[in-house]
């Protein structure tokens, strides 16, 4: 390879290598007021910049109803969009079940957004990870879509974090740990009601 190719090449990397990390930065606090934690897959939003979450409510999978307005004011509410079909809702069931069920008496409610499947294919998923928190049906997206003003989804699994006045206050759009589901949580949890 001659020199002036080699030169060539190397200024190409290092101008896409430039354009890469503007692409993955963190923001801040920059204009759009979110905060990108370090590992890149949890979006936060800053209590001034926070938007109402939307007034979920509908039919629970297996029967009954739910309405978000009924805990608003009370607890931080955990949403996850999931489908029986997804294999990453799969492996983050057990853990939302487990951090459900810990932080229940401190003022934290799960509830899920069942979306794209057969009411059937829905409750044998609810049964095997033996879920206990509500599960809303949301086979037409509806529900997903309403966080088109604040964070919206853009997988399938997403987890929301919904502090205690309502608003919107964290977000990933990919499977869940019980590291990266406590990281969401906790800041929250501590702020004061």
């Amino acid at each position: 390879m001659s020199r002036h190719a080699r030169r060539s090449l190397g200024l190409a990397l290092l101008v896409n290598l430039a354009i890469l990390t503007g692409c993955t930065g963190s923001n801040e606090g920059g204009d759009s007021g979110f905060v990108i934690s370090d590992d890149r897959t949890i979006t936060r939003v800053p209590a001034a910049d926070r938007e109402p979450a939307p007034d979920l409510f509908g039919e629970l999978v297996g029967g009954g109803s739910f309405a978000l307005a009924d805990v608003r004011g009370d607890d931080i509410v955990v949403v996850n969009v999931w489908g029986s079909w997804c294999g990453p809702c799969r492996a983050e069931a057990a853990t939302l079940e487990r951090v459900s069920q810990d932080l229940a008496d401190d003022g934290v409610q799960f509830l899920g957004l069942n979306t794209r499947d057969q009411e059937a294919a829905a409750l044998a998923f609810l049964r095997r990870f033996d879920v206990t928190y509500p599960n809303l049906d949301d086979t037409d997206a509806q529900l997903q879509l309403a966080f088109r003003d604040s964070l919206p989804s853009a997988s399938i699994p997403t987890t929301w974090v919904i502090d205690r006045r309502g608003r919107v206050a964290a977000q990933t759009i990919s499977g869940v740990t019980e590291e990266r589901l406590r990281a969401m949580i906790e800041p929250v949890l501590a702020e004061t009601p």
